[in-house]
């Protein structure tokens, strides 16, 4: 098997002070950034600012399944979708070379994104594949399907989303089909190289095509909350900030 064939709005701007006008921290437009500067960036913004951008461009569907969530609240990812495909399936033959081919076609920056085709047995992800992943420079995993290994994979320091957690292994029980291929989670189509990014929130995903304006509008929307929470702080009256251009 060849790795290819298994109201208000807060995207509005709001009013600024002078200073804040030739502040620094205002987000720039930008092209043609790498991948890893790209996902830096994106591991910072909160999911939910990420959402707000893409609603406003009409994509309401991007958000994976709440039960899909990090091994602990404080885990956050943001990479370049490397996408798995699977579902139960009991043969063994070959099913160890197909796991190598797959954790040595990952690259750099990836998170490994699983469509388990609603497996509710298997641990797809554990602490040995963990390892072999980060060797290959992976950020995380997306796995709409069971861990295993859990307190390991705490220590190893890498972010993992999942549904459950489960001792049983995936093999005799679980197989995959295809990587590098389109996967759907709950109502969300990912295609590989879109930009995956989890948080306390849940995941996101952005299309690749737009990432890079996703990314800066969702910089400028933190750079706004700046003033937004500044008059709430001051006390300014709820109505008054909606006046001014903020948001709740």
């Amino acid at each position: 098997m060849s790795p290819n064939t298994l109201g208000t709005d807060p995207v509005h701007v709001m009013e600024r002070t002078d200073s804040e006008r030739s502040g620094s921290a205002k987000p720039a437009a930008t092209t043609a950034l790498s991948d890893r500067e790209l996902c830096d960036r994106f591991e910072v913004i909160p999911t939910a600012a990420i959402n707000d951008v893409l609603r406003s461009k009409g994509l309401i569907q991007q958000v994976l399944p709440p039960s899909v969530e990090g091994l602990e609240p404080s885990m956050r990812v943001a990479g370049i979708a490397f996408t798995i495909k699977g579902s139960k399936n009991l043969q063994l033959a070959n099913e160890m070379e197909e796991r190598a081919a797959m954790l040595e076609a990952i690259p750099q920056d990836a998170v490994c994104v699983w469509d388990t085709s609603n497996d509710d047995e298997s641990a797809q992800w554990g602490e040995v594949m963990t390892m072999a992943a980060q060797r290959q420079g992976c950020r995380g995993a997306i796995v709409d399907g069971g861990v295993r290994d859990t307190d390991k994979i705490l220590e190893l320091d890498f972010p993992v989303f999942c549904r459950y957690r489960t001792s049983n292994g995936m093999l005799g029980r679980f197989r995959m089909s295809a990587w590098q291929v389109p996967v759907r989670i709950g109502q969300v189509t990912i295609h590989p190289g879109d930009i995956t990014v989890g948080d306390i929130d849940g995941v996101i995903i952005v299309p690749r095509a737009l990432a890079e304006e996703t990314l800066v509008e969702a910089e400028r929307i933190q750079f706004d909350e700046i003033s937004l929470k500044k008059m709430i702080t001051d006390g300014i009256a709820p109505r008054e900030v909606v006046e001014r251009g903020g948001y709740f």
